[in-house]
């Protein structure tokens, strides 16, 4: 009977962790790492939660306990990363559970702990993420709105296109604007380090920003820094030709990771699902001046992604000269290339058409509910239907959306309740949402 309740306080909590847009696929390796991060009761608790952030007052709620031991529970489950409690200016706390990715799976190798086996806890996740693969597929190509887009090595652009990236395309600016900085351990190497197939790249530079930045160095899981400290630690990452991966939206990205072709997950993802798009890309790509190429194959080596390869010159008097060729469809565009050509054979240019990304987080997790079939689950989230204001912020989103996504919202609602708001006029419906 033990074994009964144990599972089902696990396989509740998979239920509520896949009603969020990214989820995980249930298996025998997802259950025991949960059972690491989580205890029975914790399972059980979390399991009950809403997506939307809640108060400690709606926890003691919906677990029928007094606010002191909610309050208790939350703040133990903020200190190990599996919750992020977000404080206002008014200092009032609300908490939410963040996805396992980008979220309490990479909070928990964030820094070295004592009081769970990480190097059992990275064999797991390397098995759930790098062999099974469900995982990575359903995270990285479910969808056409991702996780997270890739910046431009700012260094790398022709001052002739430099004027052209936005603010929110270079990691400088995006680190500058942060109102909360923090640094941690690389997940991604640290979990190879527990295989001994970590790299030589630096290991304490993974960035998280702003609300999540403020939670996580509150609890010592992130080391607080200052601006100029966090713009030190990205010209190293440039100097070791690490690819600036961010959170995909404009505003107030909750982190940069600074990633390597043989460690990082995303950079993994694009290696094996490249034709699927797993990563958005940087608005620009490589264009190889043949007439100045080597054939030397920095470029091949040093891309992450296997996007460049060398082929035959074709030149009757150098039979076997060869050149850089590039897969367009595996090209991040981050210039790592163009830093590492010692010809100068390599410049950036504009993509063709300008990559999609969303306004912020509650654009793109709306996005993404809609691409995957969610969205139900996102305004019927337990708890937070009740809530006029949660359901107003959701669907003055969903009325933004182009045509075709609206109508994909509504076949998946078949909610009279929703139909009623498209059917209003757009005026009518904004009136509607700033007056709730």
């Amino acid at each position: 009977m033990a074994h009964q309740t144990l599972k089902n306080s696990y396989e509740h909590l998979v239920d509520r962790i896949n009603r969020f847009p990214q989820g995980a696929p249930p298996s025998e390796l997802l259950f025991k790492i949960l059972k690491m991060l989580f205890s029975e009761r914790e399972a059980e608790l979390v399991s009950l939660m809403p997506i939307k952030p809640f108060s400690a007052e709606k926890a003691a709620a919906i677990w029928n306990m007094g606010l002191a031991e909610a309050q208790k529970t939350l703040d133990a489950l903020a200190d190990r990363g599996i919750l992020v409690d977000i404080l206002d200016e008014e200092g009032s706390v609300t908490y939410c559970l963040p996805p396992p990715m980008a979220g309490f799976f990479e909070f928990s190798m964030m820094r070295i702990r004592e009081d769970i086996d990480q190097k059992l806890l990275a064999e797991l996740f390397y098995q759930y993420l790098n062999v099974e693969e469900d995982f990575i597929r359903d995270l990285f190509t479910e969808g056409e709105t991702q996780l997270g887009r890739v910046l431009v090595n700012e260094p790398a652009l022709a001052e002739e296109y430099a004027v052209q990236v936005l603010d929110y395309e270079r990691a400088t600016e995006v680190i500058k604007n942060a109102s909360h900085i923090g640094i941690g351990v690389c997940y991604c190497r640290h979990k190879m380090h527990h295989l001994d197939r970590a790299c030589s790249a630096p290991m304490n530079i993974c960035m998280s920003l702003n609300t999540t930045a403020s939670s996580l160095t509150r609890h010592g899981i992130a080391r607080a820094v200052e601006t100029a400290e966090c713009l030190e630690l990205l010209h190293q990452a440039y100097e070791h030709n690490l690819v600036q991966f961010a959170e995909n939206i404009q505003k107030q990205p909750n982190f940069i990771c600074n990633c390597c072709g043989c460690c990082c997950e995303a950079m993994i993802a694009q290696r094996r699902f490249g034709r699927l798009h797993p990563v958005h890309t940087t608005n620009f790509i490589p264009d190889v001046d043949e007439s100045a190429c080597g054939g030397c194959g920095k470029c091949v080596t040093i891309c992450p992604v296997e996007a460049m390869t060398l082929v035959s010159a074709n030149d009757p008097h150098k039979p076997r000269m060869q050149k850089a060729k590039l897969n367009e469809d595996q090209c991040l565009g981050c210039g790592v290339c163009v830093r590492n050509c010692p010809n100068g054979a390599i410049t950036l240019k504009p993509r063709p058409e300008r990559v999609f990304t969303p306004i912020d987080s509650v654009h793109r997790v709306v996005v993404m509910a809609i691409e995957r079939g969610k969205l139900q689950d996102l305004i019927f989230d337990n708890q937070v239907a009740k809530s006029h204001r949660a359901l107003a912020a959701v669907l003055g989103v969903i009325l933004r959306l182009p045509p075709v996504q609206q109508a994909l919202a509504r076949n998946q609602m078949k909610s009279r309740y929703l139909e009623s708001f498209f059917s209003r006029s757009n005026n009518t419906v904004r009136r509607y949402l700033e007056s709730i």
